[in-house]
């Protein structure tokens, strides 16, 4: 650290390459170790936002979470693996384990529920509510899924992998 102020980091290797960031939180194993000028985040688990560089004003909990993030700015991720191969995408939320685990450049999805849009590397603004909720999807975009299993391969209203605009609602069993 050199000019950075306010930062809390608990932790082997937590906040080891911070120069000027500052007001950031971590706490956890290797937690923001990258971290050299973003500012604002909060990483608790072991491995949370390690890679992140610039990225500002995320807040990533649980092992694994928001792990390769590097310059992607106001995620949330709650859950071990949510996130996990974000790297600029910003803009998202994602809670439970390994909801959002694929995105890498995609922005302002939102999926609540364990699984839930697993699969999505690019598509935007989407939600997923729901157990492996709109897991399925990979590049769509203006997708809205609510319930469990819904927006998988052969659910209600078709697959969504790569179509955008549609809604799916229930139970896909």
């Amino acid at each position: 650290n050199t000019t950075g102020s306010l930062n809390t980091a608990i932790g082997f290797s937590a906040l080891q390459l911070n120069t000027t960031g500052a007001n950031n939180t971590s706490i956890g194993s290797n937690s923001l170790k990258a971290n050299t000028t973003g500012f604002s985040n909060v990483g608790i688990g072991s491995r949370a936002l390690t890679a992140n560089t610039t990225g500002a004003q995320n807040v990533a909990i649980g092992n694994d979470a928001l792990y390769i993030n590097t310059t992607g700015n106001t995620n949330t991720a709650i859950g071990t693996a949510a996130l996990s191969l974000n790297t600029t995408g910003g803009g998202n939320t994602a809670i439970g384990v390994s909801a959002l685990n694929s995105n890498t450049t995609a922005n302002y999805n939102t999926a609540v529920g364990g699984s839930s849009l697993t699969a999505i590397t690019t598509g935007t603004l989407n939600t997923a509510i729901g157990y492996l909720s709109g897991s399925a999807i990979t590049t769509g975009s203006n997708n809205a899924c609510l319930g469990k299993d819904t927006g998988i391969s052969g659910s209600p209203g078709g697959t969504l992998t790569t179509h955008g605009n549609r809604v799916c609602l229930g139970d896909e069993n």
